[in-house]
């Protein structure tokens, strides 16, 4: 039976330990649905503000209502902020785009989810703000699964305290403002959590069907999965109480359903000779001798604890003060067993010990930003082993210090795209003039050749704003390596034509490198060596000074090559 923590005004009896026959006053009741007495605390203990009172009180009456204002205060902030203050989508973004819009099973980069998911977007919505909620969404849903997961275990309350106390970490805001790989594993991390737990409480054959469904789909996300897969394997095996579930069918089915969903994509990556694989090598830093055995994992874990910091301001405000007295127990967390706490510590430090021991054992680094599911069930860990009641006082100091941390993370992300870039010139891809040259490039070449632009040869970057922001839309023959882009007929862009562009500061001594806009760079050359270079041209960055210039050729249109 699910717990639910009821709230209702009462009035307390007189208190013992010599208080004498106190006059009795309001105080807020929590119960349970099972046998025993009613949890009593003071209805405005600590003397909160009145308004501050209020709010808390109604919280406490109605905490659904209140996880659902919650949810949609995170959606519309974190939406409204890069669309108002990113004149120019970002890089995660416009790669995307460039890749979404092919529709394969594979690429050289990363699994496809997300850039599919992008371009249905673009097709359903086509503003870019739409990309931007896209991300929110996956947030909140993450969010709303945890929500679920806890709520069975310390309340409704609780679970609203759990997910307030992950809200302090940037990976679902400040940097989850760009829809990535990072972003949609959130929601795929919480349903697998969720799943689990369920599955080994009520041993249901749907709980095992929908923990396959999650980690079968989190793969095509990102094969960082591996991480929480591997430690709940573990879990099955060792846990005493959990064994016994290997001897049903359930986590076979769910063992099967997730290689069956992961299946099409694993036959690509073995046909392309597990090509990603060499870009998450490229990313980890190589291990260079026995120290970096020591020194990667240890500059990973310290990473991930400077991240949390915030979040576990928010959850100081949960264990201090200490309450005093058996009484000040949190009612809520009887009902959670000792089998629970070690499923939600499984889920809550397993994934981060088991990449801390893939890098201690590779010497490999592990990039900082792998940390975004890691922390999804620490927020339900720190509750449900506090078991401290979240009483009035203590729930008003929660609410503030997540405020607190909300605002100021809201405020330095509006600082950052609207003060700081009059101060701190450094590059900004957000400030990019994409959309200008797009326009530019598009323009310039229908009035050399009279045809409309159908393919752009360049960077993912260069190439990719020009891909979004042109009214053709050209497809785009990233870095004019085919193999980065097999789709791309060779024979349909010498038929139709291409623009290639490389762009950058003509200043040898910027930071991001100089360019010469007269030269193509050698890596453009190799289908597009016979391009006619063109007059360079320079365009303002959306904001600031920075100056942004442009070399390109065209590559003009050659019938000859057209299939018949």
């Amino acid at each position: 039976m699910r717990l639910r923590l009821r709230s209702r005004l009462g009035r307390c009896q007189p208190q013992p330990m010599g208080l004498g026959s106190m006059p009795a006053r309001p105080c807020v009741v929590i119960t349970r649905p099972t046998a025993g007495s009613a949890y009593e605390f003071p209805q405005n203990p600590g003397h909160l503000p009145q308004p501050m009172s209020g709010l808390i009180a109604i919280i406490e009456r109605r905490p659904e209502a209140a996880f659902a204002a919650f949810l949609a205060l995170h959606l519309v902030i974190w939406t409204a902020l890069p669309a108002l203050l990113y004149p120019n989508l970002p890089l995660d973004l416009i790669e995307a785009l460039t890749y979404g819009r092919e529709w394969q099973l594979g690429y050289d980069k990363l699994p496809p989810l997300p850039w599919w998911l992008v371009e249905l977007v673009y097709r359903m919505v086509g503003h870019d703000v739409a990309y931007y909620a896209l991300a929110q969404i996956a947030v909140v849903l993450a969010f709303a699964i945890v929500w679920l997961t806890a709520g069975e275990l310390v309340g409704a309350v609780g679970a609203l305290v759990a997910v307030l106390i992950l809200d302090g970490l940037h990976y679902f805001h400040f940097t989850a403002a760009k829809f990535n790989h990072d972003v949609i594993q959130l929601p795929l991390w919480a349903l697998a959590g969720y799943a689990f737990h369920a599955a080994l409480r009520r041993g249901r054959m749907g709980h095992w069907v929908l923990l396959g469904c999650a980690i079968g789909v989190a793969l095509w996300a990102k094969y960082f999965v591996i991480v929480l897969a591997a430690p709940l394997a573990l879990f099955l095996l060792l846990d005493r109480q959990a064994r016994p579930a290997l001897a049903t069918a359930g986590p076979y089915i769910a063992l099967a359903l997730a290689l069956l969903i992961m299946a099409p994509h694993l036959v690509w990556l073995v046909r392309n000779d597990f090509l990603p694989f060499a870009y998450a090598s490229a990313r980890a830093a190589p291990s260079r001798g026995i120290l970096d055995h020591v020194l990667h994992p240890l500059v990973f874990a310290l990473g991930q604890l400077a991240f949390l910091l915030p979040a576990l301001a928010i959850a100081a405000a949960v264990i201090w003060p200490r309450p005093k007295g058996e009484d000040a127990a949190m009612p809520g967390a009887a009902k959670a067993d000792a089998f629970d706490r070690r499923i939600v510590t499984l889920l809550a430090f397993g994934p981060a010990a088991t990449t801390v021991a893939i890098s201690a054992l590779s010497g490999r680094g592990a990039i900082a930003m792998w940390g975004y599911p890691l922390w999804l069930f620490l927020g339900l860990w720190i509750v449900l082993h506090a078991r401290t009641a979240i009483e009035p006082a203590r729930l008003g100091r929660i609410a503030a210090a997540w405020a607190g941390v909300f605002v100021l993370f809201a405020v330095v992300f509006a600082a950052s795209y609207s003060v700081l870039p009059a101060i701190d010139h450094r590059y900004r891809a957000v400030f990019y003039p994409g959309d200008r040259l797009a326009d530019e490039l598009a323009r310039r070449f229908r009035a050399a050749t009279g045809r409309p632009l159908t393919y752009v040869i360049g960077s993912m970057w260069d190439g990719g704003n020009v891909a979004h922001y042109a009214p053709e839309q050209p497809r785009v023959l990233i870095d004019g390596d085919w193999r980065r882009a097999p789709w791309i007929d060779l024979g349909d862009v010498r038929s139709k034509g291409a623009v290639v562009v490389w762009t950058g500061s003509a200043d040898p001594s910027d930071k991001e490198g100089g360019i010469d806009p007269t030269v193509m760079p050698v890596g453009l050359r190799a289908v597009a060596g016979d391009a006619q270079i063109q007059p360079p041209f320079t365009l303002p960055f959306r904001r600031g000074d920075r100056v942004l210039t442009v070399g390109w050729a065209i590559l003009r249109p050659q019938p000859a090559f057209a299939r018949h």
